[in-house]
């Protein structure tokens, strides 16, 4: 995809989004398949105002692939959003484009909204109804806010489990959001033992990404989950290729001749199947060889209670340092033979989006009440592991950028920013800790708190040693790798309750889920009690 491409791609994705009502000589309605709406619905990105409703139609199956592209040009769309799920008080109608060029995919962006509402809302396409998802905004900015209720997920391998821990998100929990924190596919193909197999190989080109996504998308208990409430979604690696950093080609998988394309790819087929506003297609820079920005990062405000910070670790960071021989990306790199891992210049999130959180986290400290929320993809606290060699880290975590960590949790400090919470995802595990001011200090003051989670499916970590891990880095004070599940985060003005949700079994799709741990903590105070 060239320049002038991408400028093509971001006036489609913007002239969707925002049309509200077409010409009668506008609407095409195609013949359609039965079930056109089979990737279900979604809503995301809510302000006090607004929010984006997503749908994408889809032909029918085809082999071991649950549906197909459509075989079509434009269509015309209809969308309702009502005050009630029956649909008897219409808030909101409207018409959108699917179009060819975006997969067909629909994104509305809805503004002018009632504040702190549920709203339901379906798309409707000739004779074909879609299902009813449920939509919502948030609290004026200035607004008290008595709480806030966050599902935070990450790592759903298809082909690792079934999505149990969705189906018991959906019908037994009631978030206002949920946070998705990164590897929402995976670009692989089927593995050795697979619960349930992925069609196809792997996912190189825009049409591989595309079926992946669907493929993913088809589950039941995943829709369910998006019908429920608005979702904010980062990616991790796997939305690409695995330890990929910026525009340097990840570790594993077949070699393309060139990653820049397949990254934009990859970047324009997330965009179709997420419910995100055209905005995040921000700019088209020159040429290729400098990559194409999908700006996925950005802040919300639930009312005085909350601020979420939406991170990207992935697309601006610098390439990992030391990889093991024969390796390129993430590996386990003893801290005494690689002088690169102090390196200061070396980024995360990058210059630009390093700015921009240190301004936020400065306005935070400014407002000086509510919680801080930093919703990104890895796992952020010093994780050491003895080894023959001295102490050794993960080079592709938070522990690979020691410096840009730093400086984060220096303007946490500096700042006084209230309450921060780090969420996290990527290693399988559930990790929860203090973040500290200067993890090389042994008894350095907590500046905030974190809570990595574990995946949905992806199975786990095999190391021996872990309650020996835990030992060695006494600013966790939780740590399982054997379950999957998801978190919850209950926010009030006076405290923070978590609580870790467990399935006995991710290869069984009708596992029970359990409590794994609960804990809390206080505002005002950087310190994690465990109740349960």
């Amino acid at each position: 995809m060239n320049a002038l491409d991408r400028r093509h791609l971001l006036r489609l994705a913007a002239a969707s989004a925002t049309t509200l009502w077409l010409p009668r000589s506008a609407w095409s309605q195609p013949r359609l398949p039965e079930r056109p709406f089979a990737l279900g619905v979604a809503c995301g990105w809510p302000t006090h105002q607004s929010v984006v409703l997503w749908t994408r139609l889809v032909g029918p199956a085809r082999g071991d692939a649950p549906s197909s592209s459509l075989q079509a040009g434009p269509v015309t769309v209809r969308w309702e959003l009502a005050d009630d799920a029956a649909f008897t008080r219409i808030a909101r109608t409207g018409q959108a484009q699917a179009l060819p060029e975006l997969a067909h995919a629909v994104h509305v962006e809805l503004e002018g909204l009632a504040p702190d509402r549920w709203y339901w809302y379906r798309f409707m396409v000739g004779d074909a109804v879609s299902g009813v998802g449920r939509a919502r905004t948030l609290p004026e900015p200035g607004a008290a806010a008595a709480r806030l209720r966050l599902a935070y997920a990450s790592c759903q391998r298809w082909d690792h489990g079934h999505y149990a821990a969705w189906r018991h998100l959906a019908q037994g929990e009631a978030p206002d959001l949920v946070l998705f924190l990164g590897d929402y596919i995976y670009e692989y193909p089927s593995g050795r033992g697979a619960v349930r197999p992925v069609p196809g190989d792997w996912a190189l080109d825009l049409a591989s990404y595309r079926e992946r996504h669907a493929l993913h998308k088809s589950d039941a208990h995943l829709q369910a989950a998006h019908a429920l409430c608005p979702w904010l979604l980062t990616w991790d690696d796997h939305e690409v290729s695995n330890d990929y950093a910026g525009l340097h080609h990840g570790n594993r998988g077949p070699a393309v001749p060139d990653f820049a394309a397949r990254r934009a790819a990859a970047y324009q087929a997330y965009y179709e199947h997420m419910p995100l506003p055209s905005g995040v297609l921000t700019r088209a820079l020159a040429g290729l060889a400098a990559g194409a920005e999908t700006r996925l990062y950005g802040e919300l405000r639930f009312g005085q209670l909350a601020r979420i910070a939406l991170l990207d670790g992935r697309q601006y960071r610098d390439p990992q340092v030391c990889p093991p021989p024969g390796r390129t990306g993430g590996g386990m790199v003893p801290v005494a033979s690689c002088p690169a891992l102090d390196d200061p210049a070396r980024s995360m999130l990058g210059a630009a989006q390093e700015a921009w959180l240190n301004q936020r986290l400065a306005a935070a400290g400014r407002e000086g009440a509510g919680w801080t929320v930093l919703a990104q993809d890895l796992l952020f606290g010093q994780r050491t592991v003895a080894g023959p060699n001295g102490a050794a880290v993960w080079n592709d975590a938070w522990d690979g950028y020691a410096p840009a960590r730093r400086r984060l949790t220096d303007a946490l400090r500096q700042h006084g920013t209230p309450n921060p919470v780090l969420l996290g995802g990527d290693i399988h595990e559930n990790w929860v800790g203090h973040v500290k001011a200067d993890y090389a200090r042994e008894n350095s003051a907590s500046v905030g708190v974190e809570f990595c989670g574990t995946s949905i499916s992806s199975h786990g970590g095999s190391y021996p040693g872990f309650d020996q891990l835990l030992r060695q880095n006494p600013h966790f004070v939780f740590g399982n790798r054997d379950k999957r599940g998801y978190g919850l985060i209950t926010l009030t003005p006076e405290r923070l309750q978590a609580e870790l949700l467990a399935v006995r079994d991710a290869a069984d799709a009708a596992s029970p889920v359990d409590l794994l741990a609960r804990f809390e903590v206080e505002s005002g105070r950087a310190r994690i009690e465990r109740v349960a």
